[in-house]
């Protein structure tokens, strides 16, 4: 359903957003998808709202808004290609959740966990959840905060700032050190082999 968008989508970044890499630009993608869910669930309670007789006040002013810089309606009143994918059900979610799953693992970004390897897995409204709580009151967290509109470059609107609630900077092992200790899981694994082997 949503496969040939998804392509269309990742052609956009690459040959005229300036992705210059796979994990560039499924960051990218990352934004354009989470700000394309906020812009429907935020339109569900507008509708709500206006069913009650109430005003629902948008988290986004209009011009930040997915609808509006993201997926511009053209002369032709036609939409761009962010637009073709929707929320609506739980099969448009899945099928938006694996395809991203996909992308994640077309990158070989597999990380070691205890001694296994595990593939970061795309959001869905579990993981959301905390999100919804918060953008209620707009408080911060340690998973969110807030930013002066002012500091965002209005020719990019790049929104990947760094967390300033994480806490203590994280020491990064080097290269080597990685390299080292895959070699002594290899010796390990072989030694084991050969001790099966042995027993065959």
């Amino acid at each position: 359903m949503f496969e040939q968008a998804f392509k269309n989508i990742d052609d956009v970044l690459w040959k005229e957003a300036g992705c210059t890499t796979g994990p560039d630009c499924t960051e990218q993608t990352s934004w354009l998808l989470f700000l394309k869910y906020l812009n429907g669930l935020e339109q569900d309670k507008a509708d709500e709202a206006a069913l009650d007789g109430k005003k629902y006040t948008f988290i986004l002013d209009k011009p930040y808004r997915s609808e509006e810089w993201a997926a511009p309606k053209g002369k032709d009143g036609q939409i761009d290609h962010i637009d073709e994918l929707r929320f609506r059900s739980q099969t448009e979610k899945h099928e938006l959740s694996h395809l991203y799953e996909a992308k994640i693992g077309n990158l070989g970004n597999a990380g070691r966990n205890g001694g296994e390897y595990y593939t970061p897995r795309p959001l869905n409204d579990a993981d959301l959840a905390e999100f919804v709580t918060l953008q209620t009151t707009s408080a911060d967290s340690p998973k969110s905060w807030s930013v002066d509109a002012k500091a965002i470059d209005p020719a990019t609107f790049d929104l990947s700032v760094k967390n300033p609630n994480g806490g203590e900077a994280v020491a990064h092992r080097s290269a080597e050190d990685i390299m080292d200790e895959i070699a002594v899981l290899d010796a390990e694994s072989a030694a084991v082999l050969e001790t099966i082997r042995g027993l065959l």
